[in-house]
């Protein structure tokens, strides 16, 4: 008479859900300041117009890099570049290209004020 009722068994029927993160895409800005807007920092400006050089390898260190990176060819293209992507402005590769052969001191001085303007 001492028999123990046996509990009902349940079973799950449910998957483990899987979490999918949402695509969050990040936001381009523009650069801080226009290409042509070399008189809103004239210190730059004076540098990036008589002594491109130094201004060059400002620019380099403050990337973290070598300042006597941009001796070697083709590096400002290269460090606009992955500045624009570090710093997620809008614009393409080609874009960046077109602003160092064209019109260079006007873009290296872009960067600069870039780089002040984020530090």
């Amino acid at each position: 008479a001492g028999m123990a009722q046996q509990q009902p068994m349940y079973v799950v029927t449910t998957q483990p859900q899987v979490a999918v993160p949402t695509n969050h895409m990040s936001q381009h800005s523009a650069w801080s300041s226009g290409t042509c807007d070399c008189f809103s920092d004239c210190g730059i400006c004076l540098c990036g117009a008589f002594l491109p050089c130094c201004l060059e390898c400002r620019v380099a260190q403050d990337y973290g890099e070598c300042c006597c990176l941009p001796c070697l060819p083709g590096t400002m293209l290269a460090m606009r570049t992955g500045m624009r992507e570090q710093y997620q402005i809008q614009g393409s590769v080609c874009n960046d290209w077109m602003k160092v052969c064209c019109c260079y001191p006007c873009a290296l001085c872009q960067m600069a004020r870039e780089q002040k303007m984020r530090k």
